[in-house]
C-alpha cells in the first residue's frame, strides 16, 4: 500500500507538468499571451511605482548585478528588523532581539533560499519577523532564483538577450508565487492550519498544569514555505508538528506544493527551446534518478534498523523512531525525498533518525543539487550537466561539441568546471575544520560515524541551499552560525553569477546549422550519458566522504 500512496502522487505530478510547465512559458517568454488581461495592470502599476520605464533586455552582467543588489538591499531591511523584533509590533509573546551572529545566519539563510534555522520559529521571532522577514524573503527568494534559471534558459536557447531581472522578478511574483500562496493558504486553512495573530494559548491540562501552545499565522508561511522550496518552518519541529502537517492530506499537499514548480521547469525550458523532446529528456533524468534514490531510502527504512532488528523486536512496520504515525514509512520517505530532491528543507520526520544507508538518499540528493532542485537551481545544474556531457562526447569523437546549435568551448567549460567545483569545496572543506579546531569540535554531540554525518549534512545542507539538518548539533554559536552563512553565500551566488555568464556566452555566438553528425541530445541515449556524468562525476567528488559516514555507521550496525 505504500508503494502504491508514493505512485499516486508521483503521477499526479507527472500529469500536471505539462500545463504548468506552459503556463511557465507563456508568463516568462514576453510575448503576449491571455494572462497579461489578469496581471497586467497590476504589473504596470509596480513598474511605476519602482521606476522601470523601460524593460528591455540586460546584459548578463547587467542582470547579475541587478539581483545581487536586490538580495542586499532587502537583507539590510531584514537585518535590522530582527535586531530590533523586540520593539516593533506584532509581537504579543514579548520575545526579544536576535543575537547578531545568528541574525547573520538567519538572514542570509532566507535570503539564499535556504532557511537553515539554528532557532525555534516559535520562540526564536516575532509575528512581525515572522511575516515581514522569514514570509517576504521566502517570496523574494524564490523569485530570484526562478528569475535567474529562465534568464540562463534564454541565453542558452538563442533568445535576443537574457531578459530584464526586474520584469521577471515581478512577474514571478504577481504571476506565479502569490496566487499560488492564496490558493494553498486557504486549503491549509480548510485542513486545520492555524492562521491567526493572537497570542500564545495558555491552557490547563487533564493534570490540571498549565501548558503553553505556540500559534500564530503559520498557513500563510506554510504555503510559500514549499511553494517557494524553502523550508523554513513556524514550529522548530517544521512539518512534523500537527498545526503545520495535520493530516496525510495535507503532507501530499506540501509534497505537490514544493515540487510541482521545480519539476515544470523543464517543460518550460523544452518549450524556449521549440523542441519540447529536450525538455522531457531533462525531466526524464531527473525522475530517473529521484525514483532510485526514493527506492533506496523506502527501502532502508522500511526494513528497519538492523541493530534493533538483531535484539529480536518486531519490525514489521519499520524504523518509525523519529517519524508521525499519521504518515508512515511511505509518506515520510516520499516527503525525504522530495523536499531534498527540490532543495526546500522542510521536513516531516527528523532526518537525523534516518537509518544509515536512508540517510544517504538526502545527503546524495543535496550533493548533486540537480534532480528539480529549489527555485530554478536544479534545472540550471542538469542543464551545466548536459553541456558537461556533450563535451565530454565530443571530445571522445574528435568533434567540436555544439549544444542546442552553439558551440561549446573554452570558456564555458572554465565557467562550468567552476560552478561544478565550488560545491564540493564548501561542503568539505569547514567540514573538515569543524574536525580540526576546538570552536566546530564543541558543537558535536556525536563523536562516532553518525556524529561525522551530522556534520556533513549540516554543510551539504547549506552549500545546496537546502536548509534541513540531521540536528543533534549545538549549532546555535558564533562558529556555526559564520561558517554555514559564508556556506550558504557561496553555494548560492557564484555557481548562479558563473551560469548567468555561460548563458551571457552562447548568446553571443553565432548558430551553427544542424547537420547529420549533429549528436542529438533530445534521445534516450542522451538521456542516459546525462544520468552517467552526473552520477560519475558526483561519486567520484563524494563516495568518500559518504563511506565515512553514513556506510560505516551502516557496517558497524551489521
Amino acid at each position: 500500500m505504500g508503494i502504491v500512496q508514493m505512485l499516486i502522487v508521483i503521477l499526479i505530478l507527472v500529469l500536471l507538468v505539462k500545463p504548468v510547465g506552459t503556463y511557465l512559458y507563456h508568463v516568462f517568454s514576453n510575448e503576449p499571451n491571455r494572462t497579461d488581461r489578469i496581471f497586467g495592470r497590476a504589473e504596470k502599476g509596480i513598474y511605476r511605482l519602482i521606476g522601470l520605464k523601460q524593460r528591455g533586455g540586460m546584459s548578463w552582467k547587467k542582470y547579475a548585478v541587478s539581483f545581487i543588489v536586490t538580495n542586499i538591499t532587502l537583507v539590510v531591511f531584514s537585518y535590522i528588523f530582527l535586531r530590533l523584533q523586540k520593539g516593533l509590533p506584532l509581537n504579543p509573546n514579548g520575545i526579544g532581539n536576535m543575537e547578531e551572529t545568528l541574525t547573520f545566519n538567519t538572514v542570509i539563510s532566507f535570503m539564499t533560499n535556504t532557511n537553515l534555522q539554528h532557532y525555534s520559529g516559535e520562540s526564536g521571532v516575532s509575528y512581525f519577523s515572522q511575516m515581514a522577514v522569514m514570509t517576504m524573503l521566502m517570496f523574494t527568494s524564490a523569485a530570484s532564483g526562478f528569475s535567474v534559471a529562465v534568464a540562463f534558459v534564454r541565453g542558452i536557447t538563442g533568445r535576443s538577450t537574457v531578459g530584464n531581472f526586474f520584469e521577471d522578478f515581478v512577474k514571478a511574483h504577481i504571476r506565479i508565487f502569490i496566487p499560488l500562496a492564496l490558493l494553498v493558504t486557504m486549503a491549509l486553512v480548510a485542513l486545520h492550519v492555524p492562521q491567526t495573530l493572537k497570542p500564545t494559548l495558555e491552557v490547563t491540562t487533564l493534570e490540571g498544569q498549565t501548558q503553553q501552545i505556540a500559534i500564530g499565522p503559520v498557513a500563510s508561511l506554510e504555503s510559500i514555505k514549499h511553494i517557494g522550496t524553502n523550508g523554513g518552518g513556524f514550529f522548530g519541529a517544521n512539518s512534523s508538528h500537527p498545526f503545520e502537517n495535520p493530516s496525510p492530506l495535507s503532507n501530499v499537499l506540501e509534497i505537490l506544493s514544493m515540487w510541482l514548480l521545480p519539476a515544470s521547469l523543464p517543460y518550460m525550458y523544452g518549450k524556449f527551446a521549440k523542441n519540447k523532446r529536450q525538455g522531457w529528456m531533462i525531466f526524464g533524468a531527473m525522475m530517473t534518478l529521484f525514483v532510485l534514490l526514493l527506492g533506496l531510502n523506502y527501502a532502508a527504512e522500511r526494513a528497519g534498523n538492523p541493530a534493533i532488528n538483531a535484539m529480536g523486536i518486531d519490525a514489521s512496520q519499520g524504523s518509525m523512531e523519529g517519524k508521525e504515525v499519521r504518515f508512515g514509512i511511505a509518506q515520510s520517505a516520499l516527503f525525504t525525498t522530495v523536499t531534498t530532491a527540490a532543495t526546500t528543507g522542510s521536513v516531516n520526520n527528523m532526518h537525523d533518525t534516518l537509518t544509515p544507508l536512508g540517510s544517504i538518499t538526502p545527503l546524495t540528493l543535496m550533493m548533486l543539487n540537480n534532480v528539480f532542485g529549489g527555485k530554478g537551481v536544479g534545472l540550471i545544474n542538469m542543464l551545466m550537466y548536459a553541456i558537461l556531457g556533450v563535451f565530454l562526447c565530443g571530445l571522445m569523437v574528435g568533434r567540436t561539441p555544439e549544444f542546442l546549435g552553439r558551440k561549446i568551448e573554452a570558456r564555458e567549460m572554465k565557467l562550468i568546471a567552476i560552478a561544478i567545483l565550488i560545491h564540493p569545496l564548501i561542503i568539505l572543506v569547514p567540514t573538515a575544520a569543524a574536525f580540526l579546531t576546538d570552536l566546530g569540535k564543541g558543537g558535536i554531540t556525536n563523536p562516532g560515524f553518525h556524529g561525522m554525518t551530522q556534520v556533513l549534512y549540516e554543510y551539504v545542507s547549506a552549500a545546496a541551499n537546502n536548509g534541513s539538518g540531521f540536528e543533534g548539533l549545538a549549532d546555535n554559536t558564533s562558529f556555526w552560525n559564520i561558517t554555514t552563512g559564508m556556506v550558504m553565500l557561496l553555494g548560492r551566488y557564484v555557481s548562479m553569477i558563473a551560469m548567468l555568464a555561460v548563458a551571457g556566452s552562447l548568446l553571443r555566438k553565432k548558430p551553427v546549422p544542424e547537420t547529420i553528425g549533429t549528436f542529438r541530445t533530445d534521445n534516450g541515449l542522451f538521456t542516459g550519458i546525462l544520468i552517467g556524468t552526473v552520477l560519475i562525476i558526483g561519486a567520484l567528488t563524494f563516495l568518500p566522504v559518504i563511506v565515512l559516514g553514513p556506510v560505516a555507521e551502516y557496517l558497524t550496525l551489521r
